[in-house]
């Protein structure tokens, strides 16, 4: 990256989030953690609304990012871009107001499952779009289907709870 522009390096810096993209063994779940570790101070404070626009903010900027370092790193859907999950991760957690640590855990787990298995569409959504926005668009198919897993798996919680309180 020596001959890089400035723009490309912070592109590519945000892509991957820094050094976090180039840690060891799954950069896509090292993403997904800071994306928990973050949320509660950058993502879940806010409404529903400011939350989704936060999303599409994500959303471009991710894949316009995600484009560049394609480029600058001469590879296309660089592990080490990690960008995208932090889209699907914080929109695994978007349909929610408050998550107690056990459900946050699960919306971790439910949108890494997801991301990795990759079931229809996921995997077939990397080429709806060209370049980054594929990059991000299979994350967000990802993360429609870890919260609509999340919300199933709090149903079940509840109403289990309510069944077993109520003696039955």
């Amino acid at each position: 990256m020596s001959n890089v522009s400035t723009s490309d390096r912070i592109a590519t810096a945000f892509a991957t989030l820094g050094p976090i993209g180039h840690l060891p063994a799954g950069p896509g779940t090292w993403g997904s953690a800071a994306a928990l570790i973050t949320a509660p101070f950058l993502f879940m404070p806010f409404s529903p609304v400011t939350r989704s626009i936060i999303l599409i903010a994500l959303f471009v900027l991710g894949s316009l990012a995600a484009t560049r370092a394609e480029v600058v790193l001469g590879k296309k859907d660089p592990g080490c871009v990690i960008i995208d999950e932090v889209l699907g991760q914080w929109l695994t957690l978007l349909p929610f107001s408050i998550l107690p640590t056990w459900q946050i855990l699960a919306g971790f787990i439910f949108f890494r499952l997801f991301d990795i298995a990759k079931p229809f569409p996921i995997r077939r959504s990397e080429k709806w779009l060209p370049a980054g926005w594929g990059v991000m668009i299979d994350d967000v198919v990802a993360g429609l289907y870890a919260a609509a897993a999340l919300y199933g798996a709090r149903w079940a919680f509840v109403n289990w709870v309510a069944v077993h309180a109520n003696g039955m």
